[in-house]
């Protein structure tokens, strides 16, 4: 089940973060935000959760790009599955379902930065009409994990609502 995350899930949210940032592939962010931090830096709509049993097993949410209002249809994305529900199609689901919930908030280009390691993230986004804009060299020095202090490139994706100009 997809649904609105709620202040009430943020336990349940950050642990999922926190199985993210541990594999090292998912993010340049080693500590752990506190609940406020992390909602703080989001958009507050749309923001989804994904639900078996339930349990929340991943999450999706946006930051701005920028705070300049001719960006406010453009945002930076992050979508995050437990493993333990890795491969039963619980991430296509959330993000999929993320990119209408964008649309229909205004939303006509979503962006993400995603470590080229990460194939199962790729392969999702691609999935889900995302296509490579760019890759960004040495974008960030790894301050953990299994390539801790070398230097990462992150491949630039993006979603667009059309290829036709936004409407006023």
């Amino acid at each position: 089940m997809i649904r609105d995350m709620l202040d009430s899930d943020a336990d349940a949210v950050l642990a999922v973060y926190a199985e993210g940032i541990a594999t090292g592939h998912a993010t340049f962010e080693h500590e752990m935000p506190t609940w406020e931090r992390f909602s703080s830096s989001r958009h507050k709509s749309p923001r989804l959760v994904a639900e078996i049993g339930g349990q929340v097993v991943g999450w999706a949410a946006f930051s701005p790009v920028s705070s300049r209002p001719v960006y406010k249809g453009v945002a930076e994305h992050s979508v995050y599955v437990s493993a333990a529900a890795r491969g039963q199609g619980v991430g296509h689901l959330l993000l999929s379902t993320f990119l209408e919930d964008a649309a229909a908030a205004g939303f006509w280009m979503v962006e993400s930065r995603i470590f080229p390691e990460n194939r199962s993230s790729l392969a999702l986004h691609y999935a889900c009409g995302f296509r490579v804009v760019g890759r960004r060299k040495r974008m960030g020095k790894m301050p953990y994990g299994p390539m801790q202090g070398q230097w990462r490139d992150c491949i630039l994706v993006e979603w667009r609502k059309s290829d036709d100009v936004p409407e006023d």
